[in-house]
């Protein structure tokens, strides 16, 4: 998927001006925005992969218009009206309008728990892996109109294998109920001179990591 929130190695978008000190939240809705989509997910039964598809597919003046937890509750909206969990008057009108559903609820003493535990996504694999360190691969040039993690920028160049993960599992299929479909994982380290050409900082690199269906021997 080409979307908007593919921004790596695009100009345009002015200097990256950090915050010191940045908080958390910058308002209270920030918060409740960030609680309500993990507590949704327990009802709603959608996993990390397809809550990031839910903010990430959207249309490039819906998505740079809004700010990050203005897309936090906009895909909340979405995941929640495809179960069948909330309805468009409902959404429109920011408030219940129709009897509540029997669904199972997180609850406050749970919530920290849940937060530890984690969701680790590491498998058993069930193929060797096809890359070892310091294999040289060239990334795919790929672009589905469904979910992917492979950066555009990084599409069609060559890279180094600098480390290994194990398997893990695939998100492009995970975000679309398509099932885990564990891959090895691996991090790519590209030259910056490979991205952007003679004129980039000769010294510096990029790591991204890769699954193995995004990769390919280089020639």
């Amino acid at each position: 998927m080409n979307g908007a929130h593919d921004m790596g190695g695009m100009d345009g978008f002015g200097p990256v001006v950090p915050e010191p000190n940045e908080p958390l939240f910058h308002a209270a809705w920030e918060r409740r925005a960030f609680a309500l989509t993990l507590a949704m997910a327990r009802p709603g039964g959608w996993n990390i992969d397809m809550s990031r598809f839910a903010r990430e597919n959207r249309t490039p003046v819906d998505y740079l218009s809004k700010s990050y937890y203005q897309l936090w509750l906009a895909g909340l909206e979405v995941l929640m009206a495809e179960r069948g969990l909330v309805t468009a008057d409902e959404i429109a009108a920011g408030r219940p309008l129709h009897p509540a559903k029997d669904v199972p609820v997180l609850t406050a003493p749970d919530v920290a728990p849940m937060l530890a535990r984690g969701a680790p996504t590491e498998r058993d694999a069930a193929v060797p892996g096809r890359f070892g360190i310091g294999d040289r691969v060239r990334a795919k040039e790929l672009h589905p109109r469904t979910h992917i993690r492979l950066p555009r920028y990084v599409r069609g160049r060559i890279g180094t294998i600098e480390l290994v993960h194990g398997a893990h599992v695939f998100p492009d299929s995970h975000a679309h109920g398509a099932g885990e479909q564990p891959q090895w994982l691996y991090t790519v380290t590209f030259e910056a001179r490979e991205l952007w050409g003679d004129g980039a900082d000769p010294a510096s690199r990029v790591s991204v990591d890769a699954w193995d269906s995004y990769l390919e021997p280089a020639a």
